[in-house]
């Protein structure tokens, strides 16, 4: 939990800047005034050999090392420049540099170039970089405004990160005279090194942030951006707004999963598994965001709505309806006691009209009566203001039960001067207030989604199933010998094998080769039987007649057989048909048709999609879709997302489908999606599904290229729990303990672990007085990302309960082939050879990882984490900064 990389950046001791100017107009020229309107306080330098002053400051031609305070460059200069600036910048030590300039990736193949030079100079100096072609970045609280934008962001605490410049300098206009302040401002521009996901990962654990506003155009590193987003989310609200909704950007499949699934859904299916919320709006996105950071939490889902005026009442009722909020019913109880209190011709029903003359006090006390029921878990109060109405004593009969109340209570005084002062009021007491009563039933949707989300974040599933093991080595090798002949369709026969291997339940069939062979496989499967043409090529067998069912003679399957085949040969001449699928018709009761599916998105890889199947699935259009791993949890809410979850229980006088076996289905797909990374796509359409159990009718596969990234599940968005890691493990005295990657139930055991530790051995990790882990730490230690860091904890069973003894951790560094690591070892537990089991766990993870080094800083009288090092082949060197620091390191490759 040291200082961010990125920290320099946006907390400078001082900033350089190149191409600072007095040329009218020049972006050089604005930065530098940018920055001295602000008020930067610290060291503020400009470069230029043109110049031996500008705007009042001292101009040098160049950086020296050592000659002065500086950490941050910020480069105004044309592109072909920036080489040589960044080089000059690495010499004198600087830590990172904001590239204004534009003419980089943008602008073709020379462009391309300047930009991996730049990348490659930084690299070799251990600089981060901003852009190149980006706005700038702020830190308003200490009057840091290293942008050419005309406006000056207010202090305040959301965190704003935007791939358009052009985006942050509008919120930046519309946010200012409205009172809204932020921790920091970045513009990613081109994103050639630092991009959203480290500045997502500054924000999560930057102190002056409470909550992050996050505006996306596209995504270049999605494991990056989807472990920064996760980072930030376990720690405080993210709320992201994205463009181009509609844009389409996946090509038309042969799958019918492919072809239904948009870019957009599946970015949506993302952030859930991300723990943030999405808006539409920018209006909506600040309402989010500071609703959100205000610390507004829910125990529950349900509604209630007080007003003054039935219009009002009815259209926030409209609303809840579009976004399918629950309305609380209340109580006989509340019911009485607002019978009381209220004139006889109140609503008598939720929503509560207490009638336009309502004063303040029937504002206060029918909001504690309505608060007070348990049914109701939040509540919106509107006001219009009538001819009797007091706004400014209404607002505060409000915000007087809001405090007593631990359930989130949102205002909306509609008008505009009247209510005014009101406004103000809710304002400066903490409570979300909004203009419209629309606006307020929005932002509860938004808390419900973040709290679900949230939950969701909380799932760590592994990549298989807990069930009977699958024989994922005999899918691999179908696949292969598809692959090696040529193929990218697996034939119906390869496609059920491959099924069958992860036991998802599939139809028998027998391949027949003409009428007289489907005859005999008919008589042998027993009727009624289903014909499908044989035809890897052919997709959607039954759009051109590929498909007869319920067959119950051995006429019927010959005539149907020869009918067939000839119209096929008929309208495709140039397919090759196998033959005929023979299959006994499934018997699961009564049937459900049901799709499910994997498609392969060009930037989040793997997609689980579930909805409502058979020959009219487009038509319908009943799908939902999900990044794996799944978990029971995950499945079943990737399958209430969908009205096919609706058909799953008593239904139109069926029984319901057998508990758990679509959901099963869903994880062994999982599976697949996980274990299978040459799995481009695959359609279970039909599955049918019934009170006798489920069964795959239907199904195809699709290859994908080879993969060239060698990493466990590289493919993926979201990388499992690495549960295969687990294992019994004895120490030196002969004592059985459990050694396995953290997990996020593993918060209270952490705890407990820290809290055990001596004062010696909190001081030599770097604790010093720390009692306890806080709850972002605890987090951040416990909910951590298995593809950039890994976390092993030994624990001990043995007294009936899980006690955590001791935690290696490493973390990967920007560069991609470095990391971080740190052991402790509970004071009971140490020199009983705990440290090496851990060391070792830690050392085959990152070389597995394809890591090149680990290091770690030691203080100089550590000596029981020196020796350990030592053993393990670690080398020693002592730091120049700080000499009570040694610094261990270790090559792995």
């Amino acid at each position: 939990m040291g200082t961010h990389i990125l920290d320099k950046l946006f907390n400078p001791r001082g900033v350089a800047v190149f191409g600072a100017s007095e040329r009218e107009g020049s972006v050089g020229r604005t930065v530098l005034a940018n920055l001295l309107a602000a008020g930067f306080k610290r060291t503020l330098l400009p470069v230029n050999p043109k110049y031996a002053e500008v705007q009042g400051l001292h101009c040098v031609p160049e950086l020296k090392p050592g000659e002065h305070m500086v950490d941050l460059a910020l480069i105004a200069t044309p592109a072909r420049a920036v080489p040589g600036i960044l080089r000059n910048c690495g010499e004198a030590g600087l830590r990172g540099a904001v590239i204004l300039s534009a003419g980089f990736g943008e602008a073709g193949r020379e462009g391309e170039r300047l930009q991996q030079e730049c990348v490659e100079i930084a690299q070799r100096y251990r600089m981060r970089l901003i852009g190149p072609n980006c706005l700038g970045i702020m830190r308003p609280g200490i009057g840091l405004n290293a942008t050419f934008s005309h406006n000056q962001a207010l202090p305040g605490k959301l965190g704003l990160i935007s791939s358009s410049g052009a985006l942050i300098t509008a919120v930046l206009d519309w946010a200012e005279p409205t009172g809204i302040g932020f921790s920091s401002v970045a513009s990613t521009g081109d994103a050639a090194d630092v991009d959203f996901g480290e500045l997502l990962d500054y924000l999560a654990v930057d102190p002056e942030t409470q909550g992050i506003l996050l505006y996306v155009e596209g995504i270049r590193h999605t494991r990056r951006f989807l472990s920064g987003l996760r980072a930030a989310a376990r720690m405080k609200p993210v709320v992201v707004l994205k463009s181009a909704r509609h844009a389409a950007t996946a090509q038309a499949a042969a799958t019918h999963t492919g072809a239904m699934m948009g870019s957009d859904a599946v970015f949506d299916a993302a952030l859930q598994r991300a723990g943030v919320v999405r808006v539409e709006r920018v209006s909506q996105w600040f309402s989010a965001a500071q609703t959100l950071a205000s610390g507004v939490r829910l125990r529950g889902e349900d509604l209630a709505i007080l007003t003054n005026g039935g219009g009002p009442g009815v259209m926030a009722v409209d609303r809840a309806a579009d976004l399918g909020l629950n309305l609380a019913t209340l109580a006989d109880g509340t019911l009485a006691a607002l019978n009381a209190l209220l004139p006889a011709h109140w609503s008598h029903g939720n929503p509560v009209d207490i009638l336009g003359d309502a004063t303040p006090e029937r504002y206060g006390e029918a909001l504690r009566i309505v608060l007070a029921d348990p049914g109701v878990h939040m509540a919106s109060v509107l006001l219009t203001p009538q001819a009797m109405t007091d706004p400014d004593a209404c607002a505060e009969a409000v915000i007087e039960q809001a405090r007593k109340s631990h359930k989130p209570v949102l205002a909306c005084w509609m008008g505009d001067p009247l209510v005014a002062r009101a406004r103000n009021r809710f304002d400066a007491e903490g409570i979300p207030q909004f203009r419209t009563p629309e606006g307020a039933v929005e932002t509860f949707a938004w808390l419900i989604e973040h709290r679900r989300n949230q939950r969701m974040l909380l799932q760590v599933p592994g990549p298989r199933s807990d069930d009977q093991p699958a024989d994922i080595e005999g899918a691999r090798l179908i696949l292969q010998h598809a692959r090696s002949q040529g193929r990218r369709v697996l034939s119906m026969r390869e496609s059920r094998a491959v099924l069958a291997a992860f036991h998802i339940p599939c139809s028998p069939s027998i391949l027949a080769r003409d009428p007289a062979d489907a005859m005999l496989a008919a008589e042998t499967q027993g009727f009624p039987v289903a014909l499908k043409i044989s035809a890897p090529d052919l997709t959607h067998k039954s759009d051109f007649g590929g498909v007869r069912l319920n067959l119950r003679s051995v006429q019927a399957v010959r005539q149907q057989a020869q009918e067939m085949l000839d119209q096929i040969h008929e309208q495709f001449p140039e397919v090759e048909v196998e033959g005929v699928s023979v299959e006994r018709m499934a018997e699961v009761g009564h049937v459900r048709e049901l799709l499910v599916g994997i498609s392969r998105d060009p930037v989040f890889g793997p997609v689980i999609a579930f909805g409502l199947g058979g020959t009219a699935v487009e038509v319908i259009g009943d799908q939902a879709v999900a990044l794996p791993p799944l978990n029971p949890s995950l499945a079943r809410r990737l399958m209430a997302q969908t009205r096919a979850a609706r058909t799953l229980g008593t239904f139109r006088g069926a029984p319901p489908v057998r508990e758990g076996a679509v959901e099963q289905v869903l994880l062994r797909v999982s599976e697949m999606a996980c274990e299978l990374p040459e799995l481009a796509a695959l359609d279970i359409n039909p599955l049918q599904a019934g009170e006798n159990g489920v069964m795959a009718v239907d199904a195809r596969i699709e290859l994908a290229d080879p993969a060239h990234d060698g990493r466990d599940y590289a493919h993926m968005a979201i990388h499992p729990y690495p549960g295969h890691m687990a294992r019994k493990v004895t120490t030196r005295d002969g004592h059985e303990l459990e050694l396995r990657p953290i997990r996020p139930e593993d918060a209270a055991i952490e705890q407990e672990f820290v809290r055990s530790l001596s004062e010696k051995s909190r001081y030599l990790r770097f604790m010093r007085s720390m009692d306890e882990l806080t709850p972002e730490m605890l987090v951040r230690f416990t909910q951590i990302d298995y593809d950039r860091e890994m976390a092993f904890i030994a624990v001990d069973h043995h007294t009936g309960r899980e006690v955590q003894v001791g935690v290696a951790r490493y973390t990967t560094e920007p560069d991609g082939e470095s990391a971080e690591f740190a052991v402790v070892i509970s004071d009971a537990w140490q020199g009983r050879g705990v440290g090496s089991l851990l060391m070792e766990a830690v050392i085959d993870s990152a070389r597995n990882a394809g890591l090149r080094e680990l290091f770690g800083e030691v203080l100089r009288h550590n000596g029981g984490m020196l020796a350990l090092a030592q053993r393990h082949g670690f080398q020693r060197e002592i730091l120049a900064s700080d000499e009570e620091i040694i610094r261990v390191s270790r090559r792995l490759h």
